[in-house]
């Protein structure tokens, strides 16, 4: 019994934190633990007792006896020490611009979290180099916006410019004067540097997966690691009854019976979980088809809002109409992101269960492909819709096409979409990093405690003195459980996917990035030290599948950027009139250029503008962006040879720039070697020590042998000559 005692005091002792002494007791006000909770420490209890002990008898020299008191001085007080440690260098938000004590991280949490704050350290530094160049970027879009004749043209009060309406009978006429504002602001993000920081995004990406795996090796010697091989580990029978149990009413229930209680071991085939896959299968594709129909709908809502504004008496309104929609749906959008992660988080948990993985590894593994695949989706859906969608699919005037009934498909600003998309990612970006991955971690915890303390009988005196006459174990119990690294990890490979695959629109998503980590790195060492209790210490020597969805990432980044610049941005239209239609070479009436001709005698029934008068003067020729033929050619309102040659030129480009900068991430990648050049003498001259000594042992097992087969055999010992007695 004293035995079992040492054995949960110990357990207990394991996890000091610094503001344990904040918990309260059980009071009648508290829930007790759940019966999965009793169960689970049981298992624990009983699994210790089944340990068997073993006893290393010391001598009797004096210095030995004082080594010994010094380990188990140094043992007893390690935890306490290390945690105290962590909290003042690592887990506060002062020492942000230090290094994290990687190497004692590990030995407090285990190899396993280690990796997790050494890859976040990594990628983090990483980030400076990236905000570094995205600043310069954006400033030199800054610096050039004056110059830039394409703004100015469009700004210019003399080109007098009509421009056709933007939706149905409430839109009238406009001038092209008034989107001055809009072409400003997108040629920040709209010019020749943006192909320039596509590629070194591209060439980033690779450099960081290079660097992190020469980092991961350095770390596997220190650690003693490079020989460490993974194993398999099979979900204890607890657990396995827990998810059969969980899935009796799926499957059927003798087959459940049989697999607990039968003597012989039972295994699920493939035919016996093909429900399962083909269940989860299906209510991921349910679920991301719910994600399109949710931006759907927020594209009615941009519609219908747009229609209303305009429709206005208030002249305040009126004269924001761009900056409302685009607000509005950004936010919107934002909101559904936030909740609709939260219930595909609980989703795939429960898909995963249904599908009875053989072990943690596999669990885990399923867990986070149907996790990610249901975020990104949930993410990035806004943003690809206002990328490659947006604007594809309008018509032309006279002939617009429409979904339910009146609702005309929207129209990019004149000039592009790329300012929209910018303003998208942006929101999301900020949005997610500060209320779902800062907020809520710092939120929740402390709405817990405010919870339990309100359900509390005693006063703060009275729990004060309460917790002096509590053991550390006891403390440490009413502190969060430790839910695992992936929602973690999820947080920053989304925004990694956000710094990535649309950074030629938004070249400030690194710096963004940068901050949050910074302030990422010290909120989550806070919540490992203090929040939460302790883990269990795991080893790995990787990051798992985080290293894979990673490195796909980096490759789509390359194709989705080439797209964004080629068919989201003007680069490519301006390219080919300065070379191919400009009269002097120059940029000076690409504008004009880039608009058709439309006669408002055209207009189909009932679509046309209800106050064709607003502008003050009468509309009979207005003008639209598209590369079409004029009303009075032989062929009205088809696309022009322009289009054409814009569109090869489009996808050439596509094909170019994605072979060349794969061509050269993959220079990258062969010519920084995995392994370190010190790391890797020091593992070659250990495998010649090795062989060294295992040929110096096998020489000394051959020479005792030939020593041994050398000497003469004993001759056997003769007996006396026996003499017989004389007479």
């Amino acid at each position: 019994m004293d035995h079992c005692r040492s054995l949960v005091s110990f357990y207990g002792r394991a996890a000091p934190h610094p503001n344990a002494g904040t918990s309260f007791p059980l009071t009648s006000g508290q829930q007790r633990p759940s019966f999965h909770t009793l169960i689970s420490q049981h298992v624990f209890f009983l699994f210790s007792l089944s340990l068997q002990v073993y006893e290393v008898k010391q001598g009797s020299n004096v210095v030995e006896r004082i080594n010994l008191f010094i380990r188990k001085v140094t043992t007893l007080f390690y935890p306490l020490l290390s945690c105290q440690i962590l909290y003042e260098e690592w887990a506060s938000y002062s020492v942000f611009y230090k290094y994290q004590p990687i190497g004692l991280i590990r030995k407090y949490f285990g190899e396993k979290i280690g990796l997790y704050f050494a890859w976040l350290g990594v990628y983090t530094q990483m980030l400076i180099p990236a905000s570094i160049v995205g600043a310069i970027v954006f400033l030199y879009g800054c610096a050039t916006v004056d110059n830039d004749i394409p703004s100015m043209e469009i700004c210019d009060p003399r080109n007098n410019i009509t421009m056709c309406p933007l939706c149905d009978r409430a839109c009238s006429y406009w001038e092209l004067k008034t989107a001055c504002g809009t072409a400003r602001a997108s040629h920040l993000f709209d010019n020749p540097a943006t192909v320039f920081f596509s590629i070194f995004m591209a060439l980033w990406a690779a450099m960081f997966m290079e660097h992190w795996k020469r980092r991961q090796m350095r770390l596997n010697y220190i650690w003693d690691l490079t020989g460490f091989e993974e194993e398999e580990v099979s979900l204890c029978p607890y657990a396995t009854a827990c998810l059969l149990l969980y899935v009796c009413s799926y499957f059927s229930l003798d087959y459940v019976l049989i697999t607990l209680f039968q003597d012989k071991k039972v295994k699920l085939t493939c035919t016996d979980r093909a429900p399962a896959y083909m269940m989860g299968l299906f209510t991921m594709l349910f679920m991301v088809g719910v994600t399109f129909a949710v931006v759907f709908g927020v594209i009615l809502y941009r519609i219908s809002i747009r229609a209303a504004l305009h429709m206005s008496s208030n002249p305040t309104a009126r004269s924001n109409i761009r900056a409302t929609v685009k607000g509005t749906a950004a936010v919107i959008n934002l909101v559904i992101i936030i909740i609709m992660d939260e219930i595909y988080g609980a989703l795939a948990r429960w898909l995963t269960l249904l599908e009875v993985p053989k072990t943690d590894k596999s669990f885990e593994e399923r867990l986070i492909i149907k996790t990610f695949v249901l975020k990104f989706a949930n993410a990035f859906s806004p943003i690809v819709y206002l990328a490659f969608f947006r604007g594809r699919m309008v018509g032309r005037p006279g002939d617009y096409v429409y979904v339910i009934g009146s609702y005309r498909m929207e129209e990019c600003a004149h000039a592009g979409c790329l300012m929209e998309l910018c303003i998208q990612l942006c929101i999301t970006m900020l949005g997610k990093q500060l209320i779902q991955n800062n907020l809520f971690e710092i939120a929740i915890p402390k709405i817990k405690k405010l919870i339990r303390r309100r359900k509390s009988d005693m006063d703060s005196q009275q729990q004060e003195d309460y917790n002096m006459t509590l053991q550390r174990h006891e403390k440490d119990h009413f502190l969060g459980p430790f839910v695992g690294l992936s929602p973690e990890y999820m947080e920053m490979i989304i925004q990694f996917g956000m710094v990535t695959l649309f950074v030629a629109s938004f070249p400030l998503a690194p710096l963004f990035a940068l901050l949050n980590n910074i302030i990422e790195i010290r909120l989550d060492a806070k919540k490992f030290v203090t929040e939460v209790r302790r883990p269990i210490a795991a080893r790995a020597k990787d990051i798992g599948i985080w290293y894979n969805l990673l490195r796909g990432l980096s490759k789509v980044a390359v194709i989705v950027n080439a797209f964004v610049i080629s068919f989201t941005s003007d680069f490519i239209p301006r390219l080919v009139y300065q070379y191919m239609y400009s009269p002097d070479g120059s940029m000076h009436g690409f504008v004009n250029h880039t608009m058709s001709y439309f006669n408002v005698s055209d207009f189909q029934p009932g679509t046309a503008p209800l106050q064709p008068m607003h502008l003050g003067y009468e509309v009979q020729i207005c003008r639209y962006k598209d590369y079409r033929e004029t009303p009075w050619s032989n062929t009205p309102y088809d696309l022009s040879k322009e289009f054409w040659a814009i569109l090869a030129c489009r996808l050439a480009f596509v094909v170019v720039f994605q072979n060349v900068v794969m061509l050269m991430s993959d220079f990258v990648d062969w010519l920084i070697p995995d392994i370190p050049k010190d790391i890797s003498l020091q593992i070659h001259k250990e495998k010649i020590l090795m062989v060294e000594l295992f040929m110096k042992e096998e020489e000394g097992k051959k020479l005792l042998r030939d020593n041994h087969a050398n000497q003469s055999p004993l001759q056997p010992r003769s007996r006396p000559a026996s003499h017989t007695p004389s007479n």
